[in-house]
C-alpha cells in the first residue's frame, strides 16, 4: 500500500488489526504516507467510498461485484472467483498474494465499456408488468 502513488484507505476489522499487529505490521501501516487507517465501515458508507474509488482492492467475493455495480475496477487478491464475468469483461483482475501483478492492476485504465452483465436495473418493472397483465387475462 505504501507504492501506491494515490490516497489509499484501509479500513480495518478489528481481528485484522490484531493479526497485523502480531505480525510487526501496524506501525508500518500507520506511519506509511498516503495510507488512512479506519475502523469497519457500514454498508452505506463503504458504497460511497467504494464508488468514488480509483480502484478497490480486496479478497471479498461479494465486493468484486459491488465494484462492478458501481463502475468501479476492482483488483483481487485471490487466484479464483465465483464472478468470472467481471474478470472477462475486463473490471476485475485476480492477483492471488503477488505485489508486482496488484500494483500494475491498480495502475490500469478505467475499462472504456460496462457491459450490463446483470441486466439493466430495470427487472422490478418487468416483472410487475407481466404479473399485471397475467392478473389481467385472469
Amino acid at each position: 500500500l505504501e507504492a501506491l502513488p494515490e490516497p489509499t484507505v484501509l479500513p480495518l476489522h478489528p481481528r485484522t488489526r490484531a493479526r497485523l499487529d502480531a505480525a510487526g505490521l501496524m506501525q508500518r501501516l500507520e506511519t506509511a504516507p498516503r495510507v488512512l487507517l479506519s475502523a469497519p465501515l457500514g454498508y452505506l458508507d463503504f458504497l460511497m467510498l467504494a464508488r468514488h474509488a480509483r480502484a478497490v482492492l480486496t479478497d471479498s467475493g461479494g465486493v468484486q461485484k459491488e465494484a462492478y455495480l458501481l463502475g468501479t475496477p476492482c483488483v483481487t487478491l485471490r487466484d479464483t472467483t465465483e464472478w468470472v464475468e467481471t474478470v472477462e469483461s475486463g473490471w476485475n483482475e485476480l492477483v492471488d498474494l503477488d505485489r508486482d501483478a496488484a500494483l500494475a492492476a491498480l495502475g490500469r485504465p478505467v475499462p472504456p465499456v460496462r457491459p450490463k452483465l446483470y441486466g439493466g436495473g430495470h427487472a422490478g418493472g418487468r416483472i410487475r408488468d407481466l404479473l399485471c397483465s397475467y392478473t389481467q387475462a385472469r
